[in-house]
Parts: C-alpha cells; sequence; structure tokens
C-alpha cells in the first residue's frame, strides 16, 4: 500500500508513551473466548464492557513515558496516514449529502485505555466509541492478525482501520443510534440480526473508502485487495465460531459470514457509492 508520501492527520492521540497496564478479565474459558472473539470483530466495546462486570485494571506498566522504537513510530504514522485519507475521502462524501463529517479521533494505546464507554484492555481490539467517538487501537492487534489469524500486510491493517471509521460514518448517519435502540425492543436473536446488518454496513464503508482512496491518492500496490479479503474472510462469525467453537450457530452471529464480510467490502469498493450500501432494506438471503 502506498501511504508514505500522503498528509498525516492531525486527529491521532499517542498514549503509547504513557506505558500501559493490562486488564485482568474474569469468568474462565468462556470469557475469554468472547474476549477474543470479540476483539476480531470491532464489535460495539459497550456491549462487552456491560457484559463483564468481573474486569479489574491492574496497573503493570506504571505510566511513565517512555520512548517510541523506529518500529512504533513508523506504525503511528502508517494510521495517521490512513485516518489522513479516510478524512479526505468522507469529507467529499458528506459534501455531496450537503453535510459536514466530524472528523474523529484515533487513540494509540498498549495494554488498556479509559474511554467515554468505560475502560477496555487490548484484548478488545481495535473499537470505536460511540459514546466520544473516537476509534481505539493498540496496535499489537496488528500483529495478531499476522501470526495468529493469518492476515498479514499494511493494507488489511488499513481495512481495520476504515472500518472502524464506518462505525463513525454511522453514527454521524444515526443509523446505530436507531440500532441500538431496538436493544430493549426485540429478542436476543433478532437483535444480532441488525448487528450483523450494521457490521456489514461498515464493511461496505470501508469498501467506499478504498474506492476512493485509490481514485485520489492510487493507494493500491499488487496484492493489496487480496490482503484486506484475506482479514475480512478470517474475522467471519462462522469462520471464527469453527476455529474457537468447532460448530456454527448462525442465531449467534453479530458481524456476518466470512463470504458476507468479503461482499460487502467489495460491493462497497466497487461503487463508491455511498447511498448503495442500505445492508437494512435487502432480504437475509441478499447479504
Amino acid at each position: 500500500m502506498r501511504w508514505q508520501d500522503g498528509r498525516q492527520s492531525d486527529n491521532v492521540e499517542d498514549r503509547r508513551r504513557m506505558g500501559g497496564g493490562t486488564m485482568a478479565i474474569g469468568g474462565g474459558l468462556g470469557t475469554l473466548l468472547l474476549v477474543v472473539v470479540f476483539a476480531l470483530l470491532g464489535g460495539d466495546p459497550q456491549q462487552l464492557l456491560q457484559n463483564l462486570p468481573q474486569a479489574q485494571q491492574q496497573n503493570q506498566g506504571g505510566g511513565d513515558d517512555r520512548p517510541l522504537s523506529k518500529e512504533e513510530e513508523e506504525a503511528g504514522r502508517f494510521v495517521s496516514a490512513v485516518l489522513a485519507q479516510t478524512e479526505d475521502v468522507w469529507d467529499a462524501e458528506f459534501r455531496k449529502l450537503g453535510r459536514g463529517y466530524q472528523k474523529p479521533k484515533l487513540v494509540l494505546f498498549e495494554g488498556q485505555v479509559a474511554t467515554g464507554c468505560g475502560n477496555a484492555s487490548a484484548a478488545v481490539g481495535p473499537f470505536y466509541c460511540p459514546a466520544d467517538q473516537q476509534v481505539y487501537i493498540d496496535l499489537s492487534f496488528f500483529e495478531e492478525m499476522r501470526q495468529k489469524f493469518h492476515a498479514p500486510g499494511d493494507f488489511a491493517q488499513a481495512y481495520v482501520i476504515a472500518h472502524e471509521i464506518g462505525h463513525h460514518v454511522q453514527k454521524l448517519l444515526g443509523t446505530s443510534d436507531k440500532v441500538h435502540a431496538m436493544r430493549a425492543r426485540v429478542s436476543e436473536v433478532e437483535y444480532n440480526q441488525l448487528s450483523v446488518r450494521l457490521e456489514l454496513q461498515a464493511d461496505y464503508f470501508a469498501g467506499v473508502w478504498a474506492h476512493h482512496a485509490q481514485k485520489a491518492f492510487n493507494i493500491l500496490e499488487p496484492g493489496d485487495m487480496e490482503e484486506a479479503i484475506t482479514a475480512a474472510n478470517a474475522i467471519g462469525d462462522d469462520t471464527l465460531q469453527k476455529r474457537f467453537q468447532r460448530t456454527v450457530i448462525p442465531e449467534r452471529f453479530t458481524h456476518g459470514t466470512s463470504a458476507q464480510r468479503i461482499r460487502w467490502f467489495r460491493k462497497g469498493f466497487q461503487s463508491g457509492d455511498l447511498k448503495q450500501g442500505d445492508t437494512f432494506s435487502v432480504s437475509a438471503d441478499q447479504l
């Protein structure tokens, strides 16, 4: 992926120099599985935090400032460059709607972080907090993608960032608020189905970003799209359930199958049209 010559965003808050701690999660293997799976799916952090009442912070990092390595500095520049691209793309797309785009802040942390949605650990993975409209990433997640889920590459990482920014777009459009308001009104299975549509739309928006970023900045190199598709395949509900539970339970899907995630990302990339990403108006067999 070509990103080195692009501008850097002014909306990255780097907390890595502060050191970090870990968050011990009580609840045994079932809770550990929940955290691992949730970490790969980019879900609503408020939902996870509400379901982990035994979470306890253990400050092991001390909190003293420390220098960043050259590799860490380079990783921060990469994230900042991708965020800048999303800002440029979504600013232009919102202007087409006659609206202004409110740029989110992206927070880099390690270990654990305090957010508007509560305290979270690196185990939760990258996530968007709708309460403070910020994206949070512990960059060790990208190494987990490469080593444990065989989804390496900078464009795979950019896809993850763009997916989380897609949730911010949904927040600005009012879509995510409507879905979250339904939680108390429908059954768990019905809410899971709404969640799947929300997540697939975020994948679509990631594809829209890639479409316009390629047109504007010529970011793609050979193999980049395959990197993103490999990542989308690795984090499908069915793939994760097979890996961790060895059985597939569609009623528990919250983010969509691997095939669905790939399909909606590709659709967004091919169309580049924000308005064609209405995952809520299509039938289940069209997802």
